[in-house]
């Protein structure tokens, strides 16, 4: 039970003190923010500040930090060491940093950002990354709620029928100004997703607080798979996440100030640590060993899996809201993921979005293309959408790092620098060594990770060099 409550403590702490340093790295002012500025009416629209909040944690907060979490948990408690660091140190300044360098050039995406601070080439690879990426987790989104849908409704209400119940909402949210539906679903949703999570961990803490294990750094994986980099890729969303480089931009262009970047961006990053460490410890201690909850998750699959934690963990009442909760959490998720996609793509092509028609023809492009993947299997899309998902975290990385080489105090970069070199290594590793990349043998695949992450910051130390002698 300690790793739990001091893993809790450690993130909180960490809004406090490093999100604050990080605050004070980039700078916000009293300047006029998008959402008036650029106001549309669509996108543009100011929002209030707890609104922004819970837009932001609901955007980011899919299925990730509790299908992910309940898989990493399958290493033992070393997710939660992951889960804390990653989200303090990577996760939550990635976030933050989206958000904020977007806000302070009229709301562009994380495509455009990369066009003004790296090159042209790279806006476009970061382009078809993004919207690939996006398209991916509006898929997954639709399935893993359709799945748990179909589980606790009647035998005719099937996944199917929830898959196009679902697609239908996602295709409204998409079109329709965001303070219309999104601004006023998300505070519902965001208070039973907030719920779900005490209830979660009130079960952990009341009933099952012996069977929570304390930190180690062994593997306990029952199938042996290394922790390095497939920990550091399964669990995602609760500690970095290259998806919410797609939903900053969207939630930029409706602060009020920029003041507010740090309790709207770190902060949801923070609030989704908790929500993963949360799932974690329930998946470990309801099933008593990691093996147990191996053999549930590959007997049983994610959605069924977080169904019998719940019931069985906090009775029928309990049990039914958190599973609404995690049905919630995808699909608010998958909806943002469409948005965002018609953004970019908006953005590309310059179609002007107070226009319905142009909006209209993106969407129905995108969602065409969704329904076809949603016909693979949901392990493979999840297996693909999680490397994609590390590696546009590490290519944000680096712009971000490119934009804080321009600030006065050059050597502050190093606070994205290194997760961008740490992400490299996890990614690069992972795609040489994993069933659906190429295969090898850990021998070779670990010190070429290794090579990769000292090139990408022996390459940022050069033009580190080059920044600071330009100044000198």
């Amino acid at each position: 039970m300690f790793s739990l409550i001091i893993s809790i403590i450690f993130l909180i702490v960490g809004y406090f003190t490093y999100g604050k340093f990080v605050e004070r790295i980039f700078g916000p002012d009293d300047r006029k923010t998008p959402a008036y500025t650029e106001g549309d009416g669509v996108d543009f629209v100011p929002l209030k500040l707890w609104k922004s909040y819970l837009i932001q944690l609901l955007n980011i907060a899919g299925t990730g930090p509790i299908f992910g979490a309940l898989m990493g948990a399958c290493f033992g408690p070393i997710v939660f060491v992951w889960i804390v660091v990653g989200c303090i140190f990577g996760g939550a300044v990635h976030d933050y940093m989206t958000g904020m360098i977007s806000l302070r050039h009229k709301g562009a995406s994380i495509a455009q950002l990369s066009g003004i601070y790296f090159s042209n080439a790279y806006k476009w690879v970061m382009r078809i990354f993004a919207v690939v990426l996006l398209i991916l987790v509006g898929t997954v989104f639709v399935t893993s709620p359709a799945a748990l849908l179909g589980i606790i409704t009647p035998d005719f209400l099937n996944e199917n029928f929830w898959i196009i119940v679902i697609f239908i909402y996602y295709f409204m949210a998409t079109l329709l100004p965001i303070d219309k539906l999104i601004g006023r679903l998300y505070p519902i949703f965001g208070s039973v997703l907030i719920i779900m999570t005490i209830a979660i961990l009130g079960g952990c803490f009341v009933e099952y607080n012996i069977a929570i294990p304390e930190i180690s750094f062994t593997n306990m994986h029952p199938d042996g798979l290394p922790i390095w980099p497939f920990m550091f890729v399964t669990v995602a969303c609760g500690a970095i996440s290259g998806f919410h480089a797609t939903q900053s931009p969207m939630i930029s262009k409706c602060l009020e100030k920029e003041k507010q970047g740090r309790k709207v961006f770190y902060g949801a990053m923070i609030s989704e640590g908790i929500i993963a460490l949360a799932w974690a410890a329930a998946g470990v201690c309801f099933y008593e060993s990691t093996g147990g909850l191996y053999e549930a998750l590959s007997q049983f699959g994610q959605s069924a899996t977080v169904y019998d934690i719940s019931m069985g963990m906090l009775g029928p009442v309990g049990g039914v809201l958190a599973i609404i909760g995690v049905v919630f959490c995808p699909i608010t998720s998958g909806d943002t993921a469409f948005r965002s996609a018609r953004l970019i793509l908006a953005e590309t092509f310059n179609l002007r979005q107070s226009a319905l028609k142009h909006r209209l023809i993106i969407a129905t492009l995108l969602f065409l293309i969704s329904g076809l993947l949603s016909l693979l299997d949901f392990d493979i899309l999840w297996r693909y959408f999680s490397w994609a998902n590390q590696t546009l975290a590490m290519l944000a990385l680096a712009v971000f790092t490119t934009y804080l080489l321009t600030k006065k105090n050059k050597w502050l970069s190093l606070v994205t620098a290194i997760p961008c070199a740490f992400m490299g290594a996890v990614t690069f590793t992972y795609i040489l060594m994993a069933p659906e990349g190429f295969r090898l043998d850990a021998l070779f695949a670990y010190p070429a990770g290794i090579m990769f992450a000292i090139v990408i910051f022996t390459y940022y130390l050069y033009y580190l060099r080059k920044e600071l002698k330009h100044d000198a």
